[in-house]
């Protein structure tokens, strides 16, 4: 396994945060979610029985990666774009037998632990590893073999990102011959999305909190969590669900040295989950160079996964 160290440096968190608490609103990158507590997090969120996304998409895999193998065809160079702790590439890699497989992770511990662990599975796969912000751009390793590649975009984080943002990420990737298989949460009733991002454990408020937990382990920041609250909402006319820290007080808080007021009630906008239909996220691929070619979903409409061809 090689690993390829492009993770974001310390100085930018400090810069991302400091201008997020400068701005009006309050609103920071959710990728800073994801040290390695806030993936542990995530990965319990995942088995909630509020949170529908990672077993349904799970499931498709599971009925479905024949089909999907059949469709992609074997041997490609595989991409997988937050790749986290490798459980949902597993149902594919027997099918798909790539020639090449790049993790790609901004939680280094997270990244180095999957992708070592697959290489233990399928000693004669090349693995390769890059830890790396890609929300804007990575390097593929220089060793890669030549190929066409299939893009492995799995989970619905695509939706973390705005459609101008998505299209923005999505487009330098279609290369002529290559193609991305993706996931993506579709449009559901409000009480099942609320739901599935405010679960009655708290596990969702905890890792949201966990991001000012961070800054105070890693920027010296000094937040009192107990004073912040998880807000979550779904935004109909946007299709989107947001999620929040909400203030319960009037405060200050500092952070590199810079103070910062919050009023009681003002909210630090965490991250955005954008919800679509099969015919609208086509319509966003399109506008990147992609094109939809066959669609995977459950019974119930609640989830899909999208092949796309550039």
């Amino acid at each position: 396994m090689v690993l390829i160290d492009q993770a974001p440096p310390l100085a930018r968190f400090v810069d991302e945060a400091v201008a997020a608490l400068a701005a009006t609103p309050k609103a920071i990158s959710p990728k800073w979610f994801y040290d390695a507590l806030g993936s542990k997090l995530f990965d319990a969120i995942c088995d909630l029985p509020e949170y529908y996304p990672t077993r349904t998409e799970m499931k498709l895999f599971a009925d479905h990666a024949p089909d999907m193998a059949q469709r992609i065809g074997i041997g490609r160079i595989m991409i997988e774009l937050g790749s986290g702790n490798g459980e949902k590439v597993r149902r594919l890699l027997t099918h798909l037998r790539p020639r090449a497989y790049v993790g790609v992770d901004i939680s280094k511990e997270v990244l180095q632990s999957a992708t070592a662990k697959l290489k233990d599975e399928y000693p004669q796969l090349p693995v390769y590893a890059v830890c790396s912000d890609f929300s804007s751009g990575f390097r593929a390793p220089d060793a890669l073999p030549d190929g066409p590649r299939l893009h492995f975009y799995p989970g619905s984080s695509i939706g973390n990102f705005s459609p101008e943002a998505a299209i923005t990420l999505l487009k330098p990737l279609a290369r002529p011959g290559d193609n991305l298989l993706i996931g993506v949460d579709l449009i559901k009733d409000r009480a099942t999305l609320e739901r599935a991002y405010d679960d009655a454990l708290g596990v969702t408020a905890a890792f949201n909190l966990n991001l000012l937990a961070r800054m105070n382990r890693e920027l010296g920041a000094d937040f009192d969590l107990g004073r912040f609250r998880h807000v979550a909402l779904f935004d109909e006319e946007q299709s989107r669900i947001e999620m929040h820290l909400e203030s319960t007080v009037a405060q200050s808080v500092t952070v590199d040295e810079r103070t910062f007021s919050f009023a009681a009630g003002e909210r630090l906008h965490t991250e955005n989950s954008y919800k679509y239909s099969v015919e609208s996220f086509a319509a966003l691929a399109a506008q990147a160079g992609w094109t939809l070619t066959e669609v995977w979903t459950d019974e119930r409409r609640r989830f899909a996964e999208l092949y796309l061809e550039a």
